[in-house]
């Protein structure tokens, strides 16, 4: 006997990590000559840009809907954002470390952990390494540092040193000495990484978040509770870290379907996106195969606009980078059927400094394609680029639960710190967290550390 398919409505949510609205002007303006995003500009990229890109990107066909959102969240942080998406808006402003963390903490790690550290500076991943492997190697000691631009702990140690369970744990015993010392981050990360016989240093896939709990409830569990089955996709699953039904991470080239024909934007194939888009070619095949009358949700990250390119200062590899993801739409358009829906959107923005990347809180960009219908989608009700809510409330239409996406989404901001922040929805607004206006951006230059305020 044949089994019936019944595979349900399928939303695919793809986060281009760290290219927002202003950060995709300023690519663009730093490269004036061609640059090939065909599928993007098709969608509607040139509604959502400046007016001055409207000769290289056009309008697009009027089929998609395209709108630049505002973030209610106070932090521009990969973690803040991804959980907007899903229902949980932050009002909380998270902490830098330029001068490292406090003797007390790191006497207490090194205690609990049974090992010492060293470094204990704001640095650069990559930077952080190469100053202390030599160290590290010998004496056995991780290497601590705090990030330039997110609010966590970083602890990088050679898988050769330290076997990468015990990494993970130290990673875990960080983040938890965190919370009990009342000191603000978002994560506690492993950076695991081996050294080449001619000494070349490369982070490893064996990298480990301990991320802060969420605090309430999501889309992915309100999806989870109806059936419909939900995918995790790259890292998504770190940064909301709640349960799913699958969680997709291909890090080895072997599982890249040739006939794909998947590019590496770096010339050293550094790039880990070519891995996350076979991830969710792989998720969209299953959809349709598999028995999942409820539908699928699939939320998947491409990181290395943000990871490899951004934090560099990378022009020309971060819009290396966007083109391969302009390149792969019409894969997984081809894949998606009638009356499925496509999300693009970004989860804050990056600035270019003189001496770093930073996390910007910017308007974030929001493309919207029903396949087989117009710039209404096929009559879900779309926002006025309030929050990133919005993503969510699309999604949540899709699957017959929008009253209940915006009442969790409430809900949380009754549980969260209290402080100003936008009505993710507008129209209904609660006497709490959800006041008038949106909160300023906690830009890097006005976070605090823990003793003083960080100026740069």
């Amino acid at each position: 006997m044949k089994p019936k398919i019944h595979p349900g409505p399928t939303v695919l949510l793809v986060v281009i990590d760290a290219v927002g609205a202003e950060t995709l002007e300023y690519l663009l303006d730093k490269r004036p000559g061609k640059v090939e995003l065909p599928n993007l500009s098709r969608l509607g990229l040139g509604r959502i840009l400046d007016e001055r890109f409207k000769g290289r990107l056009g309008k697009g066909r009027g089929r998609s809907f395209a709108i630049r959102l505002k973030q209610a969240s106070a932090s521009a942080d990969s973690v803040v954002g991804h959980r907007e998406m899903v229902g949980i808006v932050d009002p909380r402003t998270f902490n830098l470390f330029p001068g490292g963390f406090s003797k007390e903490y790191i006497a207490a790690l090194e205690a609990r952990i049974g090992r010492k550290t060293i470094f204990n500076r704001m640095a650069g991943g990559m930077e952080a390494i190469e100053l202390n492997a030599d160290e590290h190697e010998r004496t056995g000691r991780p290497i601590v540092y705090a990030s330039k631009c997110d609010p966590l702990v970083q602890i990088a140690m050679n898988e050769a040193v330290i076997p990468v369970k015990e990494q993970h744990a130290i990673a875990d015993a960080a983040f938890e000495l965190a919370l009990e010392m009342g000191i603000p981050i978002t994560r506690a990360i492993a950076r695991a990484y081996l050294r080449s016989p001619e000494g070349e240093i490369a982070r490893t896939a064996n990298r480990h978040d301990a991320v802060l709990p969420l605090g309430g409830k999501t889309l992915v569990d309100i999806l989870c509770a109806k059936g419909v089955w939900t995918v995790a996709v790259g890292k998504t699953s770190d940064l909301v870290n709640t349960a799913y039904h699958e969680k997709v991470k291909l890090t080895s080239p072997a599982f890249l379907d040739p006939a794909l024909k998947l590019r590496f934007a770096h010339p050293k194939r550094k790039d880990t996106n070519p891995f996350t888009v076979q991830g969710i070619v792989n998720a969209l095949l299953a959809a349709k195969r598999l028995y999942r009358p409820k539908g699928t949700f699939i939320f998947a990250n491409l990181v290395d606009t943000d990871s490899l390119y951004g934090h560099t200062r990378d022009v020309a590899g971060a819009l290396r980078c966007v083109e391969e993801i302009d390149r792969a739409i019409p894969l997984l358009e081809s894949l998606l059927g009638h009356g499925d829906l496509l999300l693009l959107t970004a989860d804050h923005g990056m600035q270019h400094r003189t001496d770093y990347g930073y996390h910007n809180n910017e308007p974030l960009p929001l493309i919207a394609e029903r396949i087989g219908f117009g710039a209404d989608l096929g009559g879900l009700r779309t926002g006025k680029g309030r929050s990133l809510c919005e993503v969510g409330s699309l999604a949540a239409q899709m699957f017959g639960c929008a009253r209940e996406f915006e009442e969790i989404v409430r809900r949380n901001a009754m549980i969260l710190p209290a402080s100003k922040a936008a009505a993710p929805f507008g129209e209904r607004r609660t006497a709490s967290p959800f006041g008038d206006g949106v909160p300023k951006a906690a830009a890097p230059s006005e976070w605090k550390s823990e003793s003083s305020a960080f100026r740069t």
